[in-house]
C-alpha cells in the first residue's frame, strides 16, 4: 500500500463527514497553504482542499492562516517606502463606475501613501481597477520594484496580483475550472503585503465583514475598515446607510454611517464610460453622483487614518480636499 501523502491530512480534516470533519486551525491552514505555495501538492488535492473550505465558508482562523502563508509568496524590495493605507481591489464593477479610485487618488494627493492591489478579468462584464486607472493616465506597476518607485514619486501605486504573487493569481484563476470562487478571492483582500497600519476593505456579502474583522484582529492589524461596498469594492454608497466593521488599535467595533445624499435612487450605468471618471477628476465636468461617492468613500478612509475624529468632520474634510485638489 502506498504511503499517505502529507497533504492528505488537511483534506481529511475538512472532508471526513458531517460529524467528524472540522475547520482547520490557523496553524494547520498556514502549513497547508505553505505546501501549496511550494508546489508540494497534487492538482486533485488542491481542488479538493479549495472546494471543501469554500463550501463550508472560511473561518477567521482559516483566513488568518491562509493570509499569513500567502504573504510569504510576495517578495518585498528592501527600499519600499512606508505605506499608510492598503486598499485591495479585487471585485471589479458592473453597475457603477469605480469612483472609489478617485477617492484613493485624492488621499494620495493630500499626502497619504496608498498601495492598491487587485486583479483583472476573473469575471466577464466587469470593469477592473487596472484598466480604469490606465484610462485615467495612472500607470499600472509591473512589479513590486515599479510599485515602490511609484509610491515614492506619487504616493500611489496599483500592482496586479499576477505581478505581485503569480502563484496566488494562478489559484484564483481556477474559477472556470472549479465552477466556483475559492478562498484566494477572499484572502487576497487581506494580504496587506507592505504592512500598512490601515486597511480599507470592501466585501460583497455582509457576513464577510465579521470574518475579515476577526481575521485581521488575529493577524494583529492595527486599523481596519471593512464594509459591504458597491459591487464588492471598498466604495461607500452615499445614498444608503453604511455599516463599517472596524479595528482601532486592537479594539473591534462598528461605525454606522448615515446617508449623505438626499436621494435613495440608485442609478445603474448602462455603459461604464471611464471618460466620465477622468472628466470628474480633471474638473472638465461635474458628475454630482460620482462626486458624492468619492467624498463619501474618502471620508471613511480619513476617519480610519485618524485624520478626523467624527464622521461629520471626516465628510467635511473629504469635501474640502476634493474642492482643493
Amino acid at each position: 500500500m502506498a504511503a499517505e501523502h502529507p497533504f492528505a491530512q488537511y483534506v481529511r480534516i475538512l472532508g471526513k463527514g458531517p460529524t467528524l470533519s472540522r475547520s482547520l486551525t490557523e496553524q494547520e491552514t498556514f502549513d497547508a497553504v505553505s505546501m501549496i505555495l511550494r508546489d508540494e501538492v497534487e492538482p486533485i488535492q488542491l481542488g479538493a482542499f479549495l472546494c471543501l473550505i469554500r463550501v463550508k465558508t472560511e473561518t477567521p482562523e482559516e483566513l488568518a492562516g491562509f493570509a499569513r502563508a500567502a504573504r510569504t509568496a510576495v517578495a518585498i524590495p528592501a527600499d519600499v517606502p512606508a505605506v499608510d493605507l492598503d486598499w485591495p481591489s479585487y471585485a471589479g464593477k458592473s453597475r457603477r463606475l469605480p469612483w472609489f479610485l478617485l477617492s484613493a487618488l485624492l488621499l494620495a494627493r493630500s499626502g497619504v501613501t496608498v498601495f492598491m492591489h487587485g486583479t483583472d478579468g476573473h469575471t466577464a462584464g466587469r470593469l477592473f481597477s487596472g484598466g480604469a486607472l490606465e484610462a485615467l493616465g495612472v500607470p499600472v506597476a509591473g512589479s513590486m520594484d515599479e510599485a515602490a518607485a511609484q509610491l515614492r514619486a506619487n504616493r500611489f501605486a496599483y500592482l496586479p496580483l499576477a505581478a505581485m504573487a503569480p502563484k496566488l493569481h494562478a489559484i484564483m484563476g481556477l474559477k472556470p475550472l472549479l465552477g466556483l470562487r475559492n478562498p484566494v478571492h477572499t484572502v487576497s483582500r487581506m494580504l496587506n503585503p507592505l504592512g500598512a497600519p490601515c486597511q480599507m476593505v470592501g466585501v460583497a456579502h455582509p457576513p464577510y465583514r465579521d470574518a475579515h474583522q476577526k481575521a485581521a484582529a488575529i493577524l494583529g492589524q492595527p486599523r481596519l475598515a471593512v464594509f459591504k461596498g458597491e459591487g464588492g469594492e471598498a466604495e461607500r454608497r452615499p445614498e444608503k446607510p453604511t455599516e463599517v466593521r472596524t479595528i482601532r488599535d486592537g479594539d473591534l467595533g462598528t461605525d454606522l454611517w448615515a446617508p449623505m445624499a438626499a436621494t435613495t435612487t440608485v442609478r445603474h450605468d448602462e455603459e461604464l464610460d471611464v471618460a466620465r471618471l477622468k472628466a470628474l477628476w480633471d474638473g472638465t465636468s461635474d458628475d454630482e453622483e460620482g462626486r458624492g461617492v468619492v467624498v463619501a468613500t474618502a471620508a471613511v478612509a480619513l476617519k480610519l487614518l485618524g485624520k478626523a475624529e467624527t464622521q461629520e468632520q471626516a465628510e467635511a474634510l473629504a469635501a474640502e480636499l476634493w474642492r482643493g485638489r
